[in-house]
């Protein structure tokens, strides 16, 4: 095998996963459509409860000064949210959504934007995603890709029920973003101490909220000004790490 075979694995999952989607739920109630996203909505409020666990892990909270453990991922989601919002990341995501949409020849109506933007956002977060890409790069196996391939295939599956062809489109920033890792992965190896993996988790477990939130329809929450918090976490944890 090669260094990226795992994201192409992921690739392909996501596209059949949203593929059998939408065959799917084009023989469904619009009822039983909404029922399939609040169902998806509530299991991804489950995947963000396992990413918070090591905001109260013992290597965690002893790699960072006493009682800064909350302060680093609200630091993160603040600077995040205020560099994401002076980028319009998220009018930047629904633009991409809006013309994919129309390349793809969906109907104004549909919900390919509502779709492309919360799937991307849910197969790209999370700790599997960033290690198993990185595990790819350095050529130590792809076990933890095909793990979260099964998981995004059968995430894909759902969320295209109802939201359509979308969710298939995500696969390309999806591939992008896990193929970055994969390159520094080979590149650079192992960058990334386990305290700030687990920063990094923290703020994507919160984005995953966010987008909860969002397909329960009780706030629309602008996740994707919260992008940059992925990349910040890290870094103000190694800062305040310096501390110690």
């Amino acid at each position: 095998m090669f260094p990226g075979i795992g994201t192409l694995i992921n690739i392909a999952t996501i596209v059949s996963g949203a593929t059998f989607g939408v065959l799917i739920g084009n023989r469904m109630k619009s009822k039983t459509r909404d029922l399939l996203t609040d169902v998806l909505g509530l299991v991804t409020i489950l995947g963000a409860g396992s990413a918070l666990i090591p905001l109260w892990s013992v290597r965690f909270i002893q790699s960072l000064p006493s009682g800064t453990s909350l302060l680093t991922i609200l630091g993160s989601l603040l600077i995040g949210g205020l560099i994401g919002s002076a980028l319009s990341l998220e009018d930047r995501l629904d633009g991409a959504g809006e013309y994919l949409r129309k390349k793809f020849g969906a109907s104004q109506e549909s919900p390919f934007v509502e779709g492309f933007v919360s799937a991307s956002l849910l197969f790209a977060i999370g700790p599997l995603a960033i290690l198993g890409s990185i595990s790819d790069g350095m050529s130590n196996g792809i076990d933890q890709l095909l793990l979260k391939s099964t998981l995004d295939f059968f995430a894909a599956m759902a969320f295209a029920t109802s939201l359509g062809w979308g969710v298939a489109v995500s696969a390309i920033p999806v591939g992008l973003y896990q193929g970055a890792w994969t390159l520094i992965g080979f590149g650079l190896g192992k960058i990334l101490s386990g305290y700030q993996i687990d920063a990094m988790t923290i703020v994507g477990g919160v984005m995953l909220i966010c987008i909860a939130l969002r397909l329960l329809k009780i706030r629309s929450v602008a996740v994707g000004n919260l992008l940059p918090a992925l990349v910040i976490a890290p870094l103000l944890a190694l800062l305040l790490h310096s501390f110690i």
